[in-house]
C-alpha cells in the first residue's frame, strides 16, 4: 500500500515541477521581431520591434495552480495528493498523516521534483546554438541580487516562505474537513497556490515547497545551490506553523476521508 502512494507521489511532484517550472522556463518570456508599417496599405517603414508573448508571472501562477489542481484529482485518491514536504510536514503535524510515512513521502518527492528537472534540462539543451546554464535557468529560487535577478533580501524572503507556507496549510485543512465538499477541494488548493505565486515570484520566485527547490537548485549550482537551504527550512518552518495555527483557531477535526486522522485525505495537494 506504501509502495502505491509513494507511486503518486513521485508522479504528482513530477507534474507539479514540469507544470510549473517548466512555464516559467519556456512560456513566461516569448520574444519575437515583428516590422513596423505606417500609412495607407501598410508601407513597411523597415523598423523592426521585439514583441512579447509570454505568459508572464500571472501565466506562471495559474500553471502552478493548475498542476497541483490536476496532480490533486489524479493521485490525491491514493497518497493524500501531498507534493510538497512542507504539506506533509504540516499534516503530520495536524494528526493529518503519519510521522512514519514522512521520510518516505520526503524522499520520492524529492526525486520526483530532480526528474522533472531532468527532462526540462533534456529540452533546455536542445536549444540549436547551444545552451548556457546560469542562474535562473531552470526557474530557481534565490534572494536579493544575483545576475541580474533581483529578488527580496533574505529577511524579506524568509518572512514570505514562511507566512505563505503557513497559510497554504491552513487552506488545506481547511478545505478537507470532514464538513467541507470533497468535490471541490483541489479547486481551492490549486487557487491558493496561484494566489501565492501571484504574490511572491518578484520576492523569491515562490517556493513554498522544498521539492519544488532543489530540482532547479540542483541543476544550475552556483548561487541557487547556495541559497536552497531558506527554501527547505522556511517553507518547512511555515508548515508545521500553519498546521499549529490551525488547530489552537479550530481545536483540530476529524479528517475528510480514510482509516484514520494518520491516515491523511483524499485530496491534500
Amino acid at each position: 500500500m506504501l509502495a502505491k502512494k509513494l507511486g503518486a507521489e513521485f508522479l504528482g511532484t513530477f507534474l507539479l515541477v514540469l507544470g510549473g517550472c517548466g512555464s516559467a522556463i519556456f512560456a513566461a518570456r516569448a520574444l519575437a521581431p515583428t516590422t513596423g508599417k505606417v500609412g495607407i496599405g501598410g508601407v513597411d517603414i523597415g523598423v523592426t520591434t521585439v514583441t512579447d508573448f509570454g505568459i508572464g508571472y500571472l501565466g506562471v501562477s495559474f500553471a502552478f495552480g493548475l498542476t497541483v489542481l490536476c496532480g490533486a484529482y489524479a493521485f490525491g485518491h491514493v497518497s493524500g495528493g501531498h507534493f510538497n514536504p512542507a504539506v506533509s510536514f504540516g499534516l503530520a503535524t495536524a494528526k493529518r498523516f503519519a510521522w512514519k510515512d514522512l521520510p518516505a513521502y520526503v524522499v520520492v518527492q524529492c526525486l520526483g521534483s530532480i526528474a522533472a528537472v531532468a527532462v526540462l534540462w533534456s529540452i533546455q539543451t536542445s536549444k540549436p546554438g547551444g545552451f548556457k546554464i546560469d542562474q535562473g535557468a531552470f526557474a530557481s529560487n534565490a534572494y536579493g541580487q544575483q545576475n541580474g535577478r533581483i529578488f527580496y533580501n533574505l529577511a524579506g524572503a524568509a518572512i514570505a516562505e514562511v507566512v505563505l507556507t503557513a497559510l497554504f496549510i491552513i487552506v488545506i485543512l481547511g478545505v478537507t474537513t470532514k464538513a467541507a465538499s470533497k468535490a471541490q477541494a483541489a479547486i481551492g488548493i490549486g487557487l491558493m497556490l496561484t494566489l501565492i505565486h501571484l504574490i511572491s515570484i518578484p520576492i523569491t520566485n515562490t517556493s513554498v515547497n522544498p521539492a519544488r527547490s532543489l530540482g532547479p537548485a540542483l541543476f544550475e549550482g552556483g548561487t541557487a545551490l547556495g541559497q536552497l537551504w531558506l527554501f527547505i527550512v522556511a517553507p518547512i518552518v511555515g508548515g508545521v506553523i500553519g498546521a499549529l495555527v490551525w488547530k489552537l483557531a479550530t481545536g483540530g477535526d476529524e479528517v475528510q476521508t480514510g482509516e484514520s486522522e494518520a491516515e491523511g485525505v483524499e485530496v491534500n495537494a
